[in-house]
């Protein structure tokens, strides 16, 4: 009777994690009015894009970027804001149909479940935008960033943090960040991604006689 023999092949994976740093930012009356008309402007074109995906049940990334990318680009955003407005409003409906499916709105003939299946997902005018590097760039060594808006592309923008985070964000910032105002603040909730460290894995072991 012929032996089958299992090989077993190991593979490290070397894992990140992510993690997001808060930065505060310090703007001028000017730089402020800036990103504040970015927020509104951006969001206004997310609320018309999300109209359009409800009345035309087209809810992906790829599918609004067809449908949608030029006509956003009109309405006055520069090319990757505009992909970011469109990505933020398919993702906007990934989350609401998770939760539909997921029961958390109630069964399908619950008046809740209607209500939010029947009216497009809305962006507050302060919402929160994210940026990538083409439209955001960090000069760590003297704490600004330079971020695009519809007023022109602002140089300067003063940041600060706990020194802990600023450590962070510098070693391992990569990705997306997230334009944020709350409570009259304006703040940046950066993407870092930190390497996990090696498993320590002994090759001998050695034995102690504690007693008894």
């Amino acid at each position: 009777m012929a032996t089958l023999s299992k090989y077993f092949i190991a593979e490290r994976y070397v894992c990140a994690v992510k993690l997001v740093v808060q930065v505060k930012l310090l703007p001028t009356l000017e730089q402020a009015a800036a990103l504040e008309a970015t927020l509104h402007a951006c969001n206004t074109v997310a609320n018309h894009v999300s109209g359009v995906a409800n009345r035309q049940r087209v809810f992906t990334r790829t599918g609004l970027q067809k449908l949608l990318y030029h006509q956003v680009k009109a309405l006055g955003l520069s090319a990757q804001p505009a992909l970011h407005v469109i990505r933020k409003t398919a993702d906007a409906y990934t989350t609401l149909h998770a939760q539909i499916d997921a029961g958390l709105l109630g069964a399908e003939s619950s008046k809740r479940r209607r209500k939010a299946e029947s009216k497009p997902v809305a962006f507050r005018p302060d919402a929160s935008q994210p940026f990538d590097d083409r439209c955001l760039s960090w000069q760590m060594d003297a704490r600004t960033v330079s971020i695009w808006t519809v007023h022109g592309r602002m140089q300067g923008i003063v940041f600060t943090g706990k020194p802990s985070h600023l450590t962070t964000l510098a070693e391992h910032r990569k990705g997306e960040s997230d334009l944020v105002l709350r409570d009259g603040m304006w703040f940046l909730y950066a993407t870092c991604q930190i390497q996990e460290a090696e498993p320590y894995e002994p090759v001998d072991w050695i034995g102690v006689d504690r007693g008894s």
